[in-house]
């Protein structure tokens, strides 16, 4: 039988008090950025789907997992954010084909909120998947390189990471084929400059509740033996 993930030998020595409640709030987050991505919003120049205004704070959750509990609770929260984005795609594309009831006429507006394209439904598992495990490994191991100093170089280089993986791949797997190869292109680029520097503005926050965390945790740990396989033992 394999043994007990860091993370959990860790929690047997060590009881987190705030851990399952980040994962709540992170898992939280990411569901409603995918029920609130239908709708397109007009900020100054900028035209947004909603999910652009809420999914770049699972990154900034992603960063706070890592530098506090390591990469293996990191690991932990990647793959509930990603089940349970799995559940609702899957129910919510079950129940928009089931027969509405005589007499219930909101069926177009329900499937305008819940009617996900198989194809992208595909696209974003994927991108969320590969953009957030990237986001992680690069800030743990950047954590060891500086020593645990220059908090935000590690958070603005790992999303620079992460944002890249997770926006080249929903547009391409999600649109290729679809429209030009030039407004995909921008369409990457002008979302991932949004979602990097929204990182950048919420450094400050993100300083704040890591070392709130840090100290009311009492830890503060450095990945420099661990395993970083996505699919190793997360119990």
């Amino acid at each position: 039988m394999a043994s007990p993930s860091f993370l959990t030998r860790l929690t047997e020595q060590h009881r987190f008090r705030y851990y399952d409640l980040c994962l709540s709030f992170f898992v939280v987050v990411l569901l409603i950025s995918n029920l609130v991505a239908p709708k397109i919003c007009q900020i100054g120049p900028f035209t947004l789907s909603g999910a652009q205004l809420l999914f770049p704070l699972t990154y900034i959750f992603g960063d706070i997992f890592t530098e506090v509990y390591g990469y293996a609770g990191s690991r932990r929260a990647i793959w509930h954010g990603f089940l349970a984005q799995t559940l609702l795609t899957t129910l919510a594309m079950t129940i928009v084909q089931l027969p509405p009831a005589p007499g219930w006429g909101n069926q177009q507006a329900f499937e305008t909120v819940f009617g996900f394209l198989p194809r992208l439904v595909v696209a974003s598992l994927i991108a969320y998947w590969c953009g957030e495990f990237a986001n992680s490994f690069v800030m743990a191991k950047m954590k060891v390189l500086t020593k645990g100093r220059m908090l935000w170089t590690r958070t603005i280089g790992s999303t620079a990471v992460g944002q890249l993986v997770d926006t080249v791949i929903v547009m391409i797997v999600g649109f290729g084929g679809t429209m030009s190869w030039e407004l995909i292109f921008n369409l990457i680029w002008s979302g991932y400059v949004v979602k990097v520097v929204y990182e950048a503005a919420a450094t400050p926050v993100t300083y704040l509740v890591v070392n709130a965390l840090k100290k009311a945790e009492g830890v503060d740990l450095y990945d420099t033996d661990t395993d970083f396989n996505p699919f190793a033992r997360m119990s």
